[in-house]
């Protein structure tokens, strides 16, 4: 299933509606870009302003910079091992499915039903936000650690792509 993008205040409503775990999750991915899974595997011991994450995806190295205010919110939840430890077992980290139902669960309470939101519209908000505020798809493509420049270009053009398919519904 695809992602959609939603502007970033309606995404707010929705994570507003999320349990403080997940909400922090989503949270942090608007803000760094990462993927889901590799923020559900952030190990509480490496929780700093900077450090560098190991995308499980692409096995690309990325530097992550959190503001000082969300790093205190992630120190205040982390568990033993990982900072979203997973719901019956605190030796594995929480699944990308368990966000994935709370923001369906928020979506449906706030009647965002026409979209397709999950977690990964988090960083296509991210994408969108870069490119408007730089203007360089370079620079998107170097923050989202993208190797081809026309995947890049369908996140930080997503609020375009997602206006037209509404439009034609």
């Amino acid at each position: 299933m695809r992602s959609d993008y939603v502007d970033r205040d309606t995404f707010r409503h929705v994570l507003a509606a999320l349990t403080e775990p997940n909400r922090l999750a989503v949270e942090v991915s608007l803000a760094t870009g990462l993927r889901i899974d590799d923020v559900l595997s952030l190990r509480t011991c490496d929780l700093r302003e900077r450090f560098s994450v190991r995308e499980q995806k692409t096995g690309k190295r990325k530097q992550v910079k959190l503001n000082s205010e969300l790093l205190d919110a992630l120190l205040s939840i982390a568990g033993k091992i990982y900072v979203f430890e997973g719901r019956t077992d605190y030796r594995r980290h929480r699944t990308r499915q368990a966000v994935y139902k709370d923001i369906k669960r928020a979506a449906a309470a706030f009647r965002v039903k026409r979209l397709q939101l999950s977690p990964h519209s988090a960083r296509k908000i991210y994408a969108v936000t870069q490119y408007h505020r730089t203007g360089s798809l370079a620079k998107v493509q170097q923050l989202l650690n993208h190797s081809d420049e026309a995947v890049t270009m369908l996140y930080a053009l997503a609020d375009e792509v997602s206006a037209r398919k509404l439009t034609r519904r």
